[in-house]
This record gives structure tokens, C-alpha cells and sequence, in this order.
């Protein structure tokens, strides 16, 4: 066996009794399996997960954020170009300024309506007035042509002279009316008008809704899981841009069987132990206690088939507690959850809460 063998069985030695020693290190922090009271499954940490997304379709003018970085609710991540959108905008004021002068317009309408109705009714009047004029001059006739006082031709030029203010007054009566359905119009015009002018409003109001929206703003304070599009790439709406993890909402998912499952109640306090740091035990509860079976045999006739199935269970970290170790956060890690499922046995020593300084 030559000298460089040697070495390098020595060196595989080394390596082989250091792995050892640190995996039975690591199974000496680590409990042996859950006490009475208590039960346990291994999961993985996991975070509510959030896509920033497009409202409306359009180019992604900027992306702010970057994998990896923690935001701020409210805090720019990206911005889609709004040229169009602008152009609308523009459109829109212009009309909205034409229907502004169309109400004026209407409203003028109805003042001048109202002035020829006004005229139409001074005619009524004075042809109201020669009508009984009129009249009376041919009642006085009437009643002189029998004493002789007057002749018939004079009764008849008065009968004559009658009939004329009398179809005066039907006509000027008629242009009384036909001013009243004008002012009818000229107000429905002002109705039409002022609808003009708040459905312009409302599509104004509406783009700039857009332009605000084209804006994305992280909805809460996180982490940027995946920048998913990049600066000029055209998204349908709805299309995302950023995936963000919510590290305010981070819990461990477990299974746990009937028998167990059965005990647990929601509030249950919990405790997390990840593989990457044994020696800190994380305080949690039960948020989540699904009532569906994940796993159920085909047939479920005896005892022994129904304890088969497995419950999925929640249990989610203080989100107070995780803001103050936020940049400690991470998601993926595997570990294992506890669940005190008797809520009068204290918890044991290798359990009880073990924090980062």
C-alpha cells in the first residue's frame, strides 16, 4: 500500500468519525419521540404565498426588487408603462370639458324656451283681450239691431271681426304648448348632458384607477420569492410579476392519525424543532385542523383500516415572534412539530421554548 493510499484511508477515517460524532450530537439534542400527551409529525416550514400581479395587460416598465429582498407593505416593486394609458387619460378631459359645455349649451336651450314660451303666453293674453273686446262690440250690435240703432251690415262686419281674435287666441294658445314640450326637450337635453358628463367622469376616475394600479406595491411586508417576468415583457392581465412570501404567516403542516388527530384541538399549543437548528425549540399553536381524512383506504370496515387515517394539522408561529426574527426566517427547512394534545401535562424540558438571543 503506497504512502498516498495511506493517507487518504486516514483522511476517510477522520471524516467518517466526525460525521458520527455530529450525528449523534446532533440525535442527543433531539427527543427520542413524543412523551405521553403529546404527539408529532415532520413537515416543512411553509409561508402564505402571494403573487404581484398585473391588474390590466401591458409592459413591464421596471421591476424594483430583486430574489431574495424583504419589502415593506405599501413599498414600489414594479412599474408598468402607462404611455397609453396617459393618452386615454388626456381624451377623456377633453371630453369631459365638450360635455361641460353641452350642459351649458342644454341649459341655455331651456332659458330660451322658457323666454318664448313666456312671449307665447303675452300673446295669448293680448289676443284674449281683443277677443273680448270683440265680443262685446258684437253683443252691443246684436242688441241695436233690432231698435233699428244700427245697421245689419254692421252686425256682420262685427260677427267677422270676431272670428279673428278668436282663432288669434287658439293659435297663440297652440304656440303656448309647442313652447312647453321645447322646454320638455331642451331640459331632457340638460339630463342627457349632465349624464355626459358623469359617465366621462366615471372613465376618467377609472384610468386613473389603472394608472394608480400600474403601480404595484407589495401588499405586505415579506420576501421576494421569484422575479417571474423582467423589464419590457408583455403581460396578459392578471400576469405575474413578483412571487412574494408573507413571512408574517409561516407554520409548520403535519399529519397526524385518527387517534391522535381526534385530540388535538385548535389554540393546542405546539412546538418546532428544524433539522438546520436542534438546539432552538419554537413555540407555535394549532390554527388548522383539517375535518377530510388525506388519506383514506378504499374500504374502511374495521378498527385497525380507520386508524389509518391522517389529519393534516397546522401549526402556526406567533406572527409578533416571527417579526422579530424576520431575517431569520426561512421556508423549505424540514423539521418536526409537537402538539401538546393534554393541556394539563407540562411541557418537557427538551421541548420547552429555546429562542435565539
Amino acid at each position: 500500500m503506497t504512502q498516498a493510499t495511506q493517507t487518504w484511508l486516514v483522511r476517510l477515517v477522520i471524516v467518517a468519525v466526525v460525521a458520527g460524532a455530529a450525528y449523534l450530537f446532533w440525535q442527543s439534542l433531539r427527543p427520542d419521540g413524543p412523551p405521553e400527551g403529546f404527539a408529532a409529525g415532520n413537515g416543512r416550514i411553509e409561508a402564505t404565498e402571494i403573487d404581484v400581479a398585473t391588474k390590466i395587460a401591458g409592459r413591464v416598465k421596471e421591476i424594483e426588487a430583486y430574489e431574495g429582498d424583504f419589502v415593506e407593505k405599501g413599498q414600489v416593486l414594479a412599474v408598468m408603462d402607462t404611455d397609453v394609458l396617459a393618452a386615454q387619460l388626456r381624451e377623456a378631459q377633453a371630453e369631459l370639458q365638450r360635455a361641460h359645455v353641452g350642459v351649458e349649451t342644454a341649459r341655455s336651450q331651456v332659458s330660451q324656451r322658457e323666454a318664448e314660451k313666456a312671449a307665447a303666453e303675452a300673446s295669448v293674453a293680448q289676443r284674449e283681450a281683443e277677443l273680448d273686446a270683440a265680443q262685446k262690440r258684437l253683443v252691443r250690435s246684436e242688441e241695436l239691431v233690432p231698435k233699428g240703432a244700427t245697421s245689419v251690415q254692421v252686425l256682420d262686419d262685427r260677427r267677422a271681426a270676431f272670428e279673428a281674435p278668436r282663432r288669434a287666441v287658439a293659435a297663440a294658445e297652440a304656440q303656448v304648448a309647442a313652447a312647453d314640450a321645447a322646454i320638455g326637450l331642451a331640459k331632457s337635453q340638460v339630463i342627457g348632458a349632465r349624464a355626459a358628463v358623469d359617465a366621462t367622469q366615471a372613465t376618467i376616475e377609472r384610468i386613473k384607477a389603472d394608472i394608480d394600479d400600474s403601480t404595484l406595491r407589495s401588499p405586505r411586508d415579506g420576501r421576494v420569492q421569484y422575479r417571474v417576468a423582467e423589464p419590457g415583457e408583455v403581460l396578459a392581465a392578471g400576469g405575474t410579476v413578483l412571487n412574494l412570501v408573507d413571512l408574517t404567516d409561516v407554520y409548520m403542516t403535519i399529519f397526524l392519525p385518527t387517534v391522535d388527530a381526534g385530540r388535538v384541538k385548535l389554540g393546542a399549543e405546539a412546538r418546532i424543532i428544524l433539522d438546520a437548528a436542534p438546539r432552538y425549540v419554537i413555540p407555535a399553536k394549532v390554527s388548522f385542523v383539517s375535518d377530510v381524512a388525506q388519506f383514506t383506504p378504499k374500504t374502511v370496515e374495521t378498527e385497525e383500516e380507520r386508524l389509518k387515517l391522517m389529519f393534516r394539522i397546522k401549526a402556526r408561529i406567533d406572527p409578533a415572534l416571527l417579526e422579530k426574527y424576520i431575517r431569520d426566517v426561512k421556508t423549505g427547512l424540514p423539521g418536526v412539530a409537537y402538539v401538546r394534545l393534554d393541556p394539563e401535562r407540562p411541557w418537557p424540558d427538551d421541548l420547552k421554548a429555546r429562542l435565539p438571543e
